[in-house]
């Protein structure tokens, strides 16, 4: 028997929503979605998880998208404040994994600072959950020894990744939030040795029924996110993300052929 512990309320809880297929949250992540009486939600959470909450459920959307709604860190920390201090039970949900790229740090000191209690749960992030669920297999003995995950995007004080440095420290880049600067990581890449003709994987939505993986070159890849529709997005870079294709086109099931553009 699954024992859980009690949602207190005005606690707040983070969890994390994996790459958004409801099939792929943890059974905690699901015991605290049933039992907030709000949550605060990222964009990059499915509307499919979003609809396992009960219908009485406060849902209030803090997304960050690239060119789009963004909502300010210290927004998203109030928020959260405010609704234990009511004496709710708060629920703090992101995409992925709290502590991977989800800022789920910054939050977790900011309600400690404010004697809020909380508690994490983890999630599957995307980098490990949302890739193998595409059949894009991030290590492969031969090919890939070494994996990295970055982000894409430059940090509040403008730095960013040397992703010059990165192509030629791991075999495979798995890049969160990459897709807006993928020209500018694509000639760094390059310029740093990484050949221009190795393989790259767009993936859309992962696991949902949107999902959608874009094979290409980093050469060809500022070319190709032009054309891709929104959606979140990840990026595969190496040897490992040909074997994507390989796999989808013979997989026994033809819905995964047909999101990598394989059939039909």
């Amino acid at each position: 028997m699954i024992r859980h512990p009690e949602f207190l309320p005005g606690s707040v809880w983070l969890a994390g929503a994996g790459p958004g297929d409801p099939a792929l949250l943890t059974i905690a992540a699901l015991h605290a979605i049933e039992t907030a009486e709000a949550i605060v939600h990222d964009a990059l959470v499915s509307p499919e998880i979003l609809a396992v909450a009960p219908p009485e459920t406060r849902l209030i959307p803090v997304g960050k998208r690239a060119g789009g709604l963004h909502t300010p860190q210290l927004v998203i920390n109030e928020t959260l404040i405010a609704l234990a201090r009511q004496g709710r039970r708060t629920l703090r949900l992101k995409g992925g994994d709290p502590f991977v790229f989800g800022r789920g740090g910054e939050e977790c000191l900011a309600l400690a600072a404010a004697s809020i209690p909380f508690r994490v749960i983890p999630g599957i992030s995307a980098g490990i959950g949302a890739t193998s669920a595409a059949h894009l297999p991030i290590t492969h003995r031969g090919l890939a020894r070494s994996v990295a995950f970055a982000t894409g995007e430059a940090g509040p004080d403008g730095a960013a990744v040397d992703f010059a440095a990165l192509g030629r420290a791991a075999d495979t880049l798995v890049l969160y939030m990459a897709r807006g600067n993928i020209g500018r990581i694509a000639a760094a890449l390059i310029e740093g040795g990484r050949p221009a003709s190795d393989p790259l994987a767009f993936l859309l939505d992962a696991t949902t029924p949107r999902e959608r993986v874009v094979h290409t070159t980093i050469a060809a890849a500022a070319a190709v996110a032009a054309t891709l529709p929104p959606a979140a997005t990840l990026v595969v870079v190496g040897p490992v993300a040909a074997i994507g294709a390989t796999l989808a086109h013979a997989s026994p099931e033809p819905e995964t052929a047909r999101r990598a553009g394989l059939t039909g």
